[in-house]
């Protein structure tokens, strides 16, 4: 899988060839160098590259194209995929589901309206104050994939449900093209238009509802157990085409055990239903590890649009381990061993530079035990 790296490398130096100055290159390794190591808090002043005044203007003020990296990383992501294609019986599996980066502090710039900013991003939603994503994630084969993402703005913006049905619109059509597709969301999603939306695609839909959710001959779901059957056919409230229902028990943090349903616009059996709807999962597991490993939360920039870059900057260096992590045989599983390969293979110089630091300022330990560290150049 050689030709992965390649193309990694090659995504990495077209991505530095749209920084217009050297400047503006240097703090691009550096701040993905610094999201790479993989510690889950990559705040500026913690880099032994750059200065953290340095990164804050990188992201803030600096004059480079957040759309051009955004578009020259889908392209070479769909050249990844064209290349290294899974079999056509693989279904693509868009996961969509709503997380919340929370914030305690008063960011006073994205929580009250202003003249230039009238809609803040940090809002309340389900009792957390934060900035609340709604994104679209990519299971295709081996490959995960970071698609897209929307910010929620708050009541009277459009709804997590509105955000979604527009994140749809954003897949390619050369993914979806003669595929299997089959979109999973929690039901934070269940609405009618979002139904619709996926329909109007001739896509599959694989979403949970509440339990209290209507059919259209005025009884809830939740009556369906436990006399109705896993699989059979329903007509939810507001819809006309019949949906397959199916529901488990699921066992909460506090051992309590919840009846959860699902329903698919496909037929599937009852057992096969329940298994394809935890297939959504995937996307908490992705959650996890883009802010405990890669910090997306971390977040503390002065204008919006540091904070999206910061948002796109952490997502890319996910997408780059993951890379790394396909090409080494076995794959690795562990995001720390990940990143310091991603770190070695993709961005040596950034490590050169910690390691030329790290001598530094430790050359008086040497000296104390009577060493003197001198570097020298390999003679050609």
């Amino acid at each position: 899988m050689e030709s992965i790296v390649k193309h990694a490398q090659g995504l990495v130096y077209s991505l530095i060839c749209l920084m217009p100055s050297v400047y503006q290159k240097a703090s691009l390794n550096a701040i993905l160098g610094l999201f790479l190591e993989a510690q889950g808090h990559p705040y500026p002043e913690h880099t032994q590259v750059k200065s953290a005044s340095a990164l804050s203007r990188f992201l803030n003020h600096y004059n480079w194209s957040t759309r051009g990296l955004i578009r020259a990383t889908r392209l070479s992501i769909l050249g990844q995929i064209a290349k290294h294609r899974p079999s056509k019986r693989v279904p693509l599996k868009i996961l969509i589901d709503l997380t919340t980066l929370e914030k305690s502090g008063k960011f006073l710039h994205l929580s009250n309206p202003t003249p230039n900013e009238p809609d803040p991003w940090v809002r309340i939603l389900n009792g957390k104050r934060g900035l609340h994503l709604v994104v679209l994630y990519l299971v295709y084969g081996e490959w995960r994939v970071p698609w897209s993402f929307r910010v929620w703005r708050g009541k009277g913006y459009s709804s997590p449900s509105d955000l979604a049905c527009k994140l749809l619109g954003t897949v390619p059509k050369q993914l979806t093209q003669g595929k299997t597709v089959i979109v999973l969301a929690d039901t934070e999603f269940s609405t009618v238009k979002f139904f619709n939306a996926v329909r109007a695609k001739s896509w599959r839909i694989v979403v949970g509802v509440r339990n209290n959710r209507k059919l259209q001959d005025g009884r809830t779901v939740k009556q369906l157990y436990p006399h109705g059957k896993r699989g059979q056919l329903i007509l939810l409230e507001g819809l006309s085409t019949p949906l397959t229902i199916s529901w488990f028990w699921l066992k909460r943090a506090d051992s309590k055990r919840e009846l959860r349903f699902v329903v698919s616009s496909h037929p599937y059996s009852g057992a096969y239903l329940v298994m394809l709807g935890r297939k959504r999962w995937a996307i908490e597991g992705f959650f996890k590890t883009i802010k405990h490993r890669f910090g997306l939360h971390c977040f503390g920039q002065s204008t919006k649009l540091g904070v999206y870059r910061w948002l796109i900057l952490s997502l890319l260096s996910y997408l780059l381990a993951h890379w790394i992590d396909q090409w080494s045989f076995p794959p690795i599983l562990d995001w720390k061993a990940t990143c310091d390969l991603t770190l070695s293979v993709l961005f040596p110089s950034v490590l050169w530079l910690k390691l030329l630091r790290y001598l530094q300022i430790s050359a008086d330990i040497a000296a104390r035990h009577g060493f003197e560290i001198i570097l020298k150049p390999i003679p050609t």
